[in-house]
C-alpha cells in the first residue's frame, strides 16, 4: 500500500564491536538516520516541519530480527516504509540490506507516536500529515 524508499550508510570503524562487525545497537541509529533522510528527500515534510508545528515522534517499540553482520567496509541500503498509521501512531517496517550483495541482514518494525511538544503527550496526527505520507 505504501511506497518503499531506500538510504544508504557507508559502515563507519567506530561502529565495529568486538566480534569485528556492526555493532547490535547501531542498527537502530541506522534506521532512524534513515526516516529523518527520508522524510526530508522522499515524504519532502522533514522533522524540522513536526518542530515547527509544535510537534516530535517518540518510538514506541521497536523489534530486530538479525539474519547477517554488516561489516567495515559494507555498504548498508536501509528500506522503510510505512505499513499502518493509526490516530496516534505509524507503524514502520524496515530491512537492512548489504549493498555488495542485496542480501537482508537485518529486519523489523518500529511503532512511532506523534508527541505534542508543549505536554509531553500522544496527539492524533493532522489530516495533512497522513496524507502527506501515505504515498
Amino acid at each position: 500500500m505504501y511506497k518503499k524508499f531506500d538510504t544508504e550508510i557507508a559502515v563507519r570503524p567506530n561502529e565495529i564491536d568486538i566480534n569485528r562487525h556492526v555493532h547490535q545497537s547501531v542498527y537502530f541509529d541506522y534506521v532512524l538516520f534513515a526516516r529523518w533522510d527520508q522524510m526530508r528527500r522522499c515524504y519532502k515534510m522533514p522533522m524540522e516541519e513536526f518542530f515547527k508545528r509544535g510537534y516530535s515522534w517518540a518510538t514506541k517499540s521497536a523489534s530486530f530480527e538479525f539474519h547477517k553482520p554488516l561489516h567495515l567496509g559494507d555498504t548498508a541500503v536501509v528500506r522503510t516504509w510505512i505499513r499502518e498509521v493509526k490516530q496516534k501512531s505509524v507503524r514502520v517496517c524496515f530491512q537492512i540490506l548489504r549493498k555488495e550483495t542485496g542480501e537482508i541482514t537485518t529486519e523489523g518494525e518500529f511503532i512511532y507516536v506523534l508527541i505534542n511538544a508543549r505536554t509531553g503527550r500522544p496527539e492524533v496526527i493532522p489530516e495533512d500529515v497522513v496524507r502527506k505520507y501515505s504515498v
